[in-house]
């Protein structure tokens, strides 16, 4: 067997040796990839991208024969005081909006409300939907200088353009207030940990330059996996965030544990080095499990899942490069900085103070290993508690209800819908075949009066150039999630339709908002197993290639899945109901997002992933220095409590703060990351993980205990300058 030193610790010992020629090469690859990614842009995914199941369908047929519906807002008016009158101002909204030709296409009359007290416009923009979301502002501003002429009336605008704005504005604000909130907190807990400025600086800013490399890099990858309309940024900033500053977290840490084994007298190279051939590769194991959790996202087959799977794997595997490259060089170069004066004296006061944190954990394990087996089913009745009600879970999808009130254009939209419930979602029926307009007008006829469909509207068929396709929409006067729209789409897909074209031999297809969202749920359901498999096997290979141990594989797979499951039940029991509203600012929908369940999956298993084998590590350490498994097991835990449990408030505090983003998917996503980690280090880590090893012993590391650390004992040997060695 050769003693060959690995490439971490080789690279750490040149950067270590060489700290400015690393730091700069640090800088230039950021520029290059931020240089990069400004050249390139970003490669927005276009409509067709997001067309899944017979919704899809619809949609390309809708777009090859020209009938897909045009952009169109909403101006609503509602008399404010008793005895305004809208009209005047319907008037003027409509001079207003028809000057902004050719950017509006067409104003129509106003339409009254059935009970007389608002009117609304329709205004039809040119283009697409990406044309409209560049064009709104114009006519959003004409909306406003009507109102401010007449305070009298309630005077609103809304449509898929002005809404789909709005939001993307207000959760710009709200990540840039949730970075002002992480960034100063995660500060203060690694200053907390370290004691010094330097050393709780550094971590940070590692953190925030990886983030910057991977916004550049996700430009260049946006061309081949397509950007989701931004929705991978929010997750590049909490992942890199979470990761950037842990990597940073056990490395420092470690270089401090060597320097104090030594009693200060180990050089900080040195330390750095030995820092390399321990922590180093578990930063590199733990990226790596990371990074192949979260490509299972591309299992999906859907553009929003590969914009946020690329992403978060570039944020991870940069903050890897900076953890093994520019971090052992800075850590190196500051030496005795990075400590701090407060920490050197409470270190010549106490300078046992680390050993006695180790003993508090041991401490606290001495139940768990006293009696095993009783921890060990007592764990798990707890995980089953929490996880229970995931069972169920119910899933909707994102749409306009589901957005804030507090942004103007969606509390329009539910005034709009209240007063005319044919403008809420409609039904967009597709038939291609001989006189699509008839057997349309057939199945229009067939709706009336039946209370799953609007009827303050007579809906009527559009006919395409050829003759061959039409399009009919059927407004519905429900929310896209609720039970009455599902039943509606259900009658017409199962029964309407197939009736009116019965024997005619034609080509249909059902689409609109509600469509779209339950076929998009019904994709979910059917790949979200083969993503289960995907990422459930990657963390298997990983474990077995961290450990070489078939049993410690099958360990943390499990645990994995225990912390998802846990996720899942609590956002459950938080979502679905309303006793959580006032506490967490939000209105429960009675259904968790629909990509929230996946996209917790891909992230916990890499982070879950990343704890074990940081935990695991140094169980394994103890082992190859000859202590049995079982004592090997509270050396372990107790050695890594402290970093582990700072690494896991740090995380708590990043997904926490993204409770602030006022949109209940991000809500979602950091009560289940949150509650997940949480579990992960208080029962997973201190209950389950010790009682299962220790009741396994031995067996942990079959086929074969684990051997002595070459390249650690090479480094120790050689004061810090790794040398090859022969077994």
């Amino acid at each position: 067997m050769s003693g060959r030193v690995p490439v971490t610790v080789r690279t750490a010992r040149w950067c270590a040796t060489h700290p400015g020629k690393a730091v700069v090469g640090w800088l230039v690859f950021l520029a290059l990839c931020i240089g990069a990614g400004a050249a390139a842009g970003t490669n927005k995914g276009t409509f067709e991208d997001f067309w899944i199941g017979e919704a899809g369908r619809a949609e390309a047929m809708a777009a090859h024969s020209g009938l897909t519906p045009p952009p169109v807002e909403q101006v609503l008016v509602e008399a404010a005081a008793k005895g305004a009158r809208p009209e005047a101002a319907a008037g003027e909204i409509r001079r207003r909006m028809t000057a902004l030709a050719p950017v509006v296409v067409d104003v129509a009359a106003p339409v009254r409300s059935a009970d007389g007290s608002a009117l609304r416009i329709a205004v039809t923009l040119r283009g697409d939907r990406e044309t409209a979301k560049k064009d709104v502002d114009a006519l959003l501003a004409e909306t406003a200088a009507v109102r401010a002429d007449h305070p009298e009336l309630r005077i609103e605008q809304t449509g898929s353009a002005s809404i789909s704005v709005a939001v993307n504005d207000k959760q710009g604000q709200d990540l840039q207030r949730t970075e002002m909130i992480s960034l100063p907190v995660t500060f203060l807990i690694l200053f907390v940990v370290f004691g010094a400025v330097l050393a709780a600086g550094i971590p940070v800013l590692l953190a925030l330059s990886a983030f910057a490399g991977s916004v550049g890099l996700y430009g260049l990858a946006s061309w081949v996996f397509p950007d989701a309309g931004g929705a991978a940024l929010s997750a590049i900033f909490m992942l890199g965030m979470a990761v950037g500053v842990d990597y940073s977290l056990f490395y420092l840490k470690r270089v401090r544990e060597e320097r104090a084994r030594t009693g200060g007298t180990l050089s900080h190279t040195a330390a750095v080095e030995l820092a390399a051939a321990t922590s180093g590769r578990a930063v590199v194991d733990s990226g790596l499990a990371v990074s192949l959790a979260l490509a299972g996202l591309y299992v999906m087959d859907d553009v929003i899942f590969s914009s946020i799977a690329t992403g978060s794997i570039l944020v991870t595997l940069v903050a890897v490069v900076g953890s093994l490259t520019v971090l052992p060089a800075v850590l190196a170069k500051l030496g005795p900085r990075m400590d701090g004066r407060r920490l050197r004296r409470r270190a010549a006061r106490n300078p046992q103070g680390a050993r006695q944190e180790g003993r508090l954990w041991a401490a606290l394990l001495r139940p768990v290993m006293r009696r095993p087996l009783l921890a060990l089913v007592s764990g798990v009745v707890v995980t089953a508690a929490l996880a229970a009600p995931a069972l169920g879970m119910k899933l909707g999808t994102e749409g306009k209800e589901t957005f804030p009130d507090s942004i103007p254009a969606v509390a329009a939209y539910d005034r709009l819908v209240r007063h005319f419930p044919s403008a809420g979602p409609a039904h967009l029926v597709l038939v291609r075949g001989d006189d699509p307009a008839a057997v349309l007008g057939r199945l229009a006829a067939a709706t009336r009066g039946d209370a799953l469909f609007a009827q303050d509207t007579v809906p009527v068929p559009r006919t395409a150039p050829d003759g061959r396709t039409a399009l009919l929409a059927l407004p519905v006067p429900y929310a896209q999630n609720s039970a009455e729209a599902t039943e509606s789409l259900a009658k017409l897909r199962g029964e309407l339709l197939p009736a009116a074209v019965a024997g005619a031999g034609m080509e249909t297809a059902v689409s609109g908002e509600i469509a779209g969202g339950l076929d998009y749920a019904a994709h979910q359901e059917k790949r979200l197993p083969w993503v289960i498999v995907f990422v459930s096997l990657a963390g298997l290979v990983v474990m077995y290639a961290a450990f070489r141990s078939p049993v410690l594989a099958l360990l943390g797979t499990a645990l994995n899945l225990a912390a998802v499951t846990v996720s899942w039940g609590i956002l459950t029991l938080v979502f679905q109901g309303t006793w959580a509203e006032g506490l967490l600012g939000f209105e429960s929908l009675g259904f968790v997002g629909s990509r929230t369940p996946l996209l917790v999956f891909g992230i916990l298993v890499g982070l879950s992933t990343d704890y074990q084998i940081f935990v695991v590590s140094r169980i394994r350490e103890a082992v190859r220095r000859g202590v049995p498994t079982r004592t090997a097991v509270v050396d372990g835990i107790a050695g890594s409590a402290s970093v582990v449990t700072s690494a896991a408030v740090i995380m708590v505090s990043v997904f926490a703060a993204f409770l602030f983003i006022d949109r209940i998917e991000m809500k979602q996503l950091a009560v289940g990351l949150t509650a997940a980690v949480l579990f992960d280090a208080i029962v997973l880590r201190a209950v389950i993980l010790p009682s299962a090893m220790a009741l396994l012993g031995e067996r942990c590391w079959w086929p074969r205990l684990p051997g002595a650390e070459p390249a650690r004992e090479a480094v120790a040997a050689g004061g810090g300058r790794p040398r090859p060695v022969r077994a």
